[in-house]
């Protein structure tokens, strides 16, 4: 009996990780394919002073996928991404989406 009640509970959250819209699963799937292409980053850099004098700082942000070091292609890191989140193919491929930067 408990275990069907915990079961039952579950349903909603079961429910909620099936598949998505395939736009909606393209849209999302942009990123993986942005950051198999290169590594994103940032360095801030700055000064303050105060009572110990004038002090400089910094630091340095820096992400990188798995698909990146293991040299996968953005369109097949999409490809796969969309078919995982929808259980579709994409509608259009990569470079036809908007928002697609790519290497130029």
């Amino acid at each position: 009996m408990i275990v069907r009640a915990i079961f039952v509970g579950l349903l909603p959250l079961v429910a909620a990780c099936g598949p998505v819209p395939v736009d909606q699963a393209e849209r999302s799937c942009l990123r993986d394919a942005e950051m198999a292409e290169r590594p994103r980053g940032s360095i801030a850099m700055g000064v303050g002073s105060g009572s110990g004098g004038t002090r400089s700082y910094g630091s340095v942000e820096l992400e990188i996928s798995s698909d990146y070091i293991r040299g996968r292609d953005p369109s097949d890191v999409f490809n796969r991404c969309v078919q995982r989140r929808s259980g579709q193919m994409p509608e259009r491929v990569l470079a036809d989406q908007p928002g697609w930067r790519g290497v130029r």
